[in-house]
């Protein structure tokens, strides 16, 4: 299969095949693993338009024992290390990579015909997923990050995440009744753009989010940002996200939950001198024009103090919801515990309950002052 150029009117030189001005380089650095290498190799065929067509699938759970090759397969090259493994493969007209990690794979084939391909595809798949392990329920979420190679990305996993009735309990009275009300929230009730969540390290935050994406998951997609820093100071990458990226199930009207953890600088009082423009296009996401005409909500976690967050962070009107998220009193504690042994006189967070449960923390909880744990909603 080839493509020609030629002037509109026909006029002109003898169509050029693409193969012709595509000249394959592979300029190879320390910085190139035997994965790149093999990477680079597979789209050979592909880029010269010897195997024009390509059919791939991802596969969760790959079941033991199973190659995830065609038939009649020959291995060309193999790159393994701790955690993913790389393999090419090559038959009559077709080529295979597959990229396994863990539990799932990518297979990829490239081939001569668009019906080999899917044969060959096929092949290769077709009772290769393993049945999932029984497990707590389960959502997709969204990874955001800036790859150096490829810019602004998007990666999909599930996670687990406990029902609010499971989890209700590891939170003080007043932000588990704000919590329930936020959890029955529907796109009607959406009447601000910012969930901020804000309390000392260990008390449940990110938990409360991961239950928050299970709650919301019929009408909300949520997506994590892993390098919030980066994104309000890059233009481009904010901009990307603000146009949005989905996980194959969104339908029209459905809202985007963009979570951003441990934003102190960001949104502390002095954050419009430390932070230039950052603040100020966090603000324009949730309710300026960039926001307009965009279901986007944006989720911050810190460990501030509410007095020390920046008053245009927490005006009135702008949040869906504003959560002091404290430790447990000593009374919730010891109920949680189901001992008192371990438990200090101002109660514990929630990270240092499980660690007593495990038997990992000290024998007693280092004091803290007790902040009372406000809302607004």
């Amino acid at each position: 299969m080839s493509a020609d150029r030629r002037p509109a009117d026909g006029a002109g030189p003898p169509p050029v095949p693409v193969a012709g001005v595509l000249p394959i380089r592979l300029n190879v650095d320390d910085n190139d693993s035997p994965s790149d290498i093999i990477d680079a190799l597979f789209l050979g065929r592909f880029t010269t338009g010897e195997q024009p067509y390509s059919r791939s699938r991802s596969v969760d759970r790959v079941k033991k024992g199973s190659t995830l090759l065609p038939h009649g397969a020959t291995v060309l090259r193999e790159a393994r290390d701790d955690n993913r493994s790389s393999l090419l493969a090559e038959g009559d007209g077709w080529t295979a990579l597959v990229s396994r990690w863990s539990q799932g794979a990518d297979v990829t084939v490239t081939a001569e015909s668009d019906e080999l391909a899917a044969e060959r595809l096929r092949e290769a798949v077709d009772g290769a997923e393993d049945e999932p392990e029984p497990q707590p329920d389960t959502v997709p979420m969204g990874f955001w990050y800036h790859s150096p190679r490829r810019g602004p990305y998007r990666t999909t996993r599930t996670i687990g995440a406990g029902s609010w009735e499971e989890v209700r309990g590891n939170y003080t009275a007043t932000v588990a009744d704000a919590m329930g009300d936020l959890m029955k929230t529907t796109p009607d009730g959406v009447s601000g753009r910012l969930l901020l969540l804000h309390g000392p390290p260990g008390t449940g935050k990110t938990s409360a989010l991961r239950t928050l994406a299970r709650s919301w998951r019929d009408w909300c997609q949520v997506d994590c940002v892993l390098d919030p820093e980066r994104l309000f100071n890059d233009i481009g990458y904010l901009m990307d996200i603000a146009i949005g990226a989905d996980d194959g199930e969104s339908g029209e009207g459905r809202w985007r939950l963009l979570l951003l953890e441990d934003c102190d600088e960001l949104i502390r009082g002095e954050a419009k001198h430390a932070a230039g423009q950052a603040l100020s296009r966090l603000l324009n996401l949730t309710d300026g024009l960039l926001g307009q005409g965009r279901n986007v909500l944006v989720g911050v976690t810190t460990n501030e103090d509410l007095e020390r967050l920046h008053p245009a962070v927490v005006r009135p009107g702008r949040c869906l919801a504003r959560i002091e998220v404290g430790p447990l009193s000593r009374t919730e504690a010891v109920a949680w515990l189901g001992t008192e042994e371990g438990v200090g006189r101002d109660g514990a967070t929630l990270a240092e309950l499980f660690a007593l449960r495990r038997g990992t923390a000290p024998a007693t909880v280092t004091p803290r002052p007790r902040a009372d744990s406000g809302l607004y909603l």
